[in-house]
């Protein structure tokens, strides 16, 4: 290993169960800290669960999103600058501020320990702030681990009042703003060969500038179940961190109500339904309200349960960067259904999964009842998504080559010097 670095490592929100960021930045945190390097966060909330011995520094805001009161109105004296006045008037605006205000934020708090750090990792905030920290003198680079753009373009793609649209690209606008601040960073890295891909089309960051470094698990503890006779023959689990269109979660809603006409089927979706939202419409729409339980945020814990337990995952997402939820599954061995949208294909390979075209519902109930009605073929998928996990996605191995992706950083930038 090369010397010990201190790395400052920003999060604008880091809900702990459910989503990809938290997950992402306390297992990044800890194995870089076992690696030897000396790691603190800057996370707004909702706020990560750190492993012991990884300094948290809150950066608290108007936590104007927060449940179960989203789009609060604050109290006069929860405003203390301007930064928070901001915040508040974007939202007003139907804008999305936390990026851009956690940021101004955290540079602020960073700027106060002139040396501290030797480099400032951003986890997909993307904020003008960053680049005061570079005037500044301190490395600064990123993890975007898809453009965001793409889940603005569909649910653009989704809505159907000109009203909405409108209030979508105002929701959106900081995606403009994430594309500038990406090009002129000190460095970039992604987590598939298909967000590289993207990030190049949407952000127009030459590919040659984005490292991919993919995420994973720790195997030990999303592991395949003892005895593995233990699944349920009739259930089908779904992780989705958000109800909205990117996540394809009406086709599969759909495609359970194919199933239901011939055979018992039970949909556990870890993640909530939006209320008002296009899935708890389509569960009334489609009677399915004693097949499926919308389990709410979970416990680390309680996912590997619910993995463990299933006959088959399914992601129907219509785009995915990277996705975790589909490494979880492989590494329990539960046998995947996917589409082949974004890094799907790249991420399960060809023999660990069955993979559909995203949004064809017929062909994704097809796919789930060949896979539940062959144990062979769940033995099989089980099988090569253990093996892949293995070979591939462990935390270790992402913490490892983002040591080596620093000190490359470190070096290009003592070079310009």
């Amino acid at each position: 290993m090369g010397r010990s670095l201190r790395v400052a490592l920003l999060s604008y929100r880091s809900k702990p169960h459910g989503g990809g960021q938290g997950v992402y930045v306390r297992a990044l945190s800890r194995e870089l800290c076992e690696l030897g390097h000396r790691v603190e966060v800057f996370s707004g909330q909702p706020y990560p669960e750190l492993d012991a011995g990884v300094p948290l520094t809150r950066v608290p805001s108007l936590d104007l999103y927060r449940e179960p009161d989203p789009f609060r109105v604050p109290r006069l004296r929860e405003f203390h600058g301007p930064v928070d006045v901001l915040e508040w008037a974007t939202m007003c605006t139907a804008g999305f501020p936390e990026p851009l205000t956690f940021t101004l934020r955290a540079a602020r708090l960073l700027g106060r320990q002139p040396g501290g750090y030797d480099l400032v990792h951003d986890n997909q905030s993307l904020g003008y702030g960053l680049l005061q920290l570079r005037r500044a003198g301190l490395p600064t680079v990123a993890t975007v681990h898809h453009p965001v753009r793409i889940d603005r373009d569909l649910e653009l793609a989704a809505a159907t009042a000109r009203r909405r649209r409108v209030t979508l690209r105002r929701w959106y606008a900081f995606t403009a703003m994430q594309a500038r601040v990406a090009r002129r960073l000190d460095g970039l890295t992604t987590v598939s060969e298909s967000s590289r891909r993207d990030i190049e089309r949407h952000m127009q960051v030459p590919a040659d500038r984005v490292d991919v470094i993919p995420v994973g698990i720790d195997p030990g503890v999303f592991r395949p179940p003892a005895p593995p006779a233990d699944r349920d023959p009739a259930a089908i689990v779904v992780t989705t961190s958000a109800d909205v269109p990117l996540k394809g979660l009406v086709h599969l809603l759909e495609a359970v109500a194919k199933l239901r006409t011939e055979r018992e089927v039970r949909l556990t979706v870890v993640g909530s339904a939006r209320s008002g939202g296009q899935a708890a419409a389509a569960v009334d729409r489609l009677g399915l309200a004693p097949a499926v339980r919308f389990t709410g945020p979970v416990s680390q814990e309680e996912l590997v349960r619910l993995l463990q337990s299933a006959t088959v995952a399914a992601i129907p997402s219509l785009y995915e960067g990277f996705s975790l939820p589909a490494v979880e599954a492989m590494a329990c061995a539960t046998p995947l259904v996917t589409t082949d949208a974004g890094a799907l294909p790249e991420v399960v390979g060809s023999h660990a999964a069955v993979q559909v075209p995203p949004g064809d519902v017929g062909r994704l109930a097809g796919a789930l009842q060949l896979v539940l009605d062959h144990r062979s073929l769940q033995e099989q998928l089980g099988r090569a998504g253990r093996a892949r996990v293995l070979d591939a996605y462990t935390w270790r191995r992402t913490a490892e080559r983002t040591a080596d992706w620093y000190a490359e950083v470190l070096d290009r930038t003592a070079a310009r010097c």
